[in-house]
């Protein structure tokens, strides 16, 4: 799955930081997660791909971190939605979900789409204020 997402990364010119494994061993996934958000919220990169087994755990993980709007996308509508609407800046992908055909779809669709703004931006403010209420009242 590595290779199709980065093959299908480079046809769009998007520049490319590989953090993951290269084997086919078990890892401890939030490991390479961490990595990729670490530099997404350095703001070193606008907006990174992660990819698991089925995109769940690294959907979790993404999630939990403030700042991140992670898309587990199995399909393109959904990616597109999910810049158009949700200004997402973390992809994921399951690769035992998805085949690389589908995987080209959904990176084409998420890197091609912009976000657009509007009432959506106001939602995604909206998440954030009462995110962090959420957070104020697990901190008591």
């Amino acid at each position: 799955m590595k290779s199709s997402v980065k093959d299908a990364l480079a046809a769009s010119g998007a520049e490319i930081v590989d953090l993951g494994t290269d084997t086919a061993e078990s890892v401890d996934y939030p490991d390479f997660a961490y990595k990729a958000i670490k530099l997404l919220l350095e703001k070193q990169c606008e907006r990174v791909i992660l990819i698991c087994g089925t995109g769940i755990g690294m959907s979790i993980f993404a999630n939990r971190i403030p700042g991140v709007r992670g898309a587990l996308c199995h399909e393109s509508y959904a990616a597109r939605m999910s810049r158009l609407h949700n200004d997402s800046n973390c992809l994921i992908l399951g690769g035992r979900v998805i085949g690389p055909g589908i995987a080209g779809e959904i990176i084409d669709a998420w890197m091609n789409t912009p976000f657009e703004g509007g009432r959506h931006a106001a939602r995604l403010a909206k998440i954030e204020e009462l995110s962090q209420g959420v957070k104020d009242l697990h901190d008591k």
